[in-house]
């Protein structure tokens, strides 16, 4: 132990300019989950979209994997799902505000990926 600390201090304070990054936990669980950030952008870019649009611009991906995802980032408020009462059905999927403001945020964080890739 150092001088300035006790077997009884909690974690290290942390000056007032620092941040903390706790609130993205949620978020990150989201956003880390297989195809989550894809689907944002395939719906972004395309949308409205249906299921079947969305599918085809994966290649290989399960069928229960996908539904789970956009149920998964529907209830997150990220997405909007519409049925139509139509035969046969049809639904069809857009960015809440708070997807396309996901989908802005996650711009500059695909640049700097794209960059790191072309520097390897």
């Amino acid at each position: 132990m150092t001088e300035n600390t006790t077997a009884t201090d909690g974690p290290p304070e942390l000056p007032e300019d620092a941040r903390c990054y706790c609130p993205l936990g949620g978020v990150m669980d989201l956003l880390s989950r297989r195809y989550a950030m894809e689907v944002v952008c395939v719906v972004g870019a395309l949308e409205p979209v249906r299921y079947g649009e969305i599918e085809q611009s994966f290649g290989e991906v399960s069928s229960s994997t996908l539904s789970t995802r956009l149920d998964d980032l529907t209830g997150a408020g990220l997405l909007d799902r519409e049925q139509y009462d139509e035969i046969p059905p049809r639904v069809e999927y857009r960015l809440t505000a708070e997807g396309r403001e996901l989908q802005r945020l996650l711009e500059p964080l695909l640049e700097w990926a794209q960059e790191r890739e072309g520097e390897a």
